[in-house]
């Protein structure tokens, strides 16, 4: 007792003397019971995007993935897309930031003559961010237009011309491609390593909805079929131990409709009800994001490229008329 007496006098005499030592409360307070872990940092975000699916559809399937991501996340069932809502117009703007009318491809079916997409993509950003790289799997051959050669992205692409490809099919492709890039020399791929930027693009419920009626059990096996590979992506990154470090987008090009499409449900999704049609899910779950919360301002898909730069810390440019939607996440840019 008498020696702590002496030493703090000790204390005392320094900071008077010298008026620089301090010894704050904290450092006399009795230590913690073991290292305090900090919050787990985004370096991964996994972007899906659906067709042919909005909460009515949700409520049909059911899905109960989309549903539990929707209720543990923040979310919203009204995020806007473009109009009409064509397959490959509405992912030119979530690739893009940009409205139909700026980055100008308002056709639906892949042109070879047309070139590339002469607008900015959230890929570019993430090349000129210093190397954050992306994995694409599309499932529709007409997003070719979206796929320009870019140093750190892979791409791959099935669709209705091959038949054997459904959200199975692309699962496939998927695990294949990160079995190879963890291998240590990515067998070929520009990518080295499990990619920052995972998109993956799920139709079949348009498809599906738009050839057999969107009340048709064939429908709902549709729902059921992408909400279970929506489920078998989060379990391959949990695998992975990389789910805890991961955000996870959902959000869809066009609604699930009330009559059949023409044209085998690739140019006009959801005919007899257009408010349905333009209206979509757009739902965020993961590392940094609010959980349970309803997201209260207006959003668009073209609001997603932002967000994602966002989630890895990026910035948005301002050629864009994307948005990041800063409400969902937990703290602070």
């Amino acid at each position: 007792m008498r020696g702590s007496r002496w030493f703090a006098q000790v204390v005392v005499f320094l900071t008077c003397l010298t008026g620089m030592v301090t010894i704050a409360p904290s450092a006399m307070a009795a230590p913690s019971n073991g290292p305090q872990s900090p919050p787990p940092q985004t370096e991964f975000v996994v972007l899906i995007v659906l067709e042919g699916v909005n909460r009515d559809a949700v409520k049909f399937g059911p899905m109960p993935v989309l549903t539990r991501l929707a209720k543990e996340g923040a979310a919203t069932w009204s995020a806007a897309t473009v109009d009409p809502p064509l397959t490959l117009p509405a992912m030119a703007s979530l690739l893009t930031g940009l409205p139909v009318e700026k980055h100008k491809i308002s056709w639906n079916n892949y042109d070879f003559v047309r070139g590339f997409v002469r607008a900015p993509t959230m890929f570019d950003y993430l090349d000129l961010s210093g190397g954050r790289d992306s994995a694409i799997f599309w499932m529709d051959e007409s997003l070719q237009q979206l796929s320009k050669p870019e140093p750190y992205t892979d791409y791959q692409i099935c669709g209705p011309l091959k038949p054997e490809c459904n959200p199975q099919t692309l699962l496939r492709y998927i695990r294949d491609y990160f079995r190879k890039a963890t291998s240590g020399d990515g067998h070929g791929h520009a990518i080295l390593s499990v990619p920052h930027l995972l998109v993956v693009h799920l139709p079949e419920a348009l498809r599906v909805g738009g050839a057999n009626g969107w009340g048709s059990a064939a429908y709902r096996r549709a729902l059921r079929d992408v909400d279970e590979a929506i489920g078998a992506i989060l379990d391959l990154y949990k695998e992975l131990g990389m789910l805890d470090r991961a955000v996870v987008i959902v959000t869809a090009l066009n609604g699930a409709g009330n009559g059949r499409p023409s044209l085998n449900g690739r140019s006009k999704p959801g005919t007899s009800d257009g408010a349905s049609a333009t209206r979509v899910p757009w739902i965020a779950w993961g590392a940094g994001i609010k959980v349970g919360y309803a997201i209260t301002h207006p959003v668009s898909i073209m609001d997603t490229g932002a967000t994602v730069l966002r989630t890895l810390g990026l910035e948005t440019h301002v050629e864009w008329d994307s948005h990041a939607v800063e409400e969902i996440f937990a703290g602070a840019r």
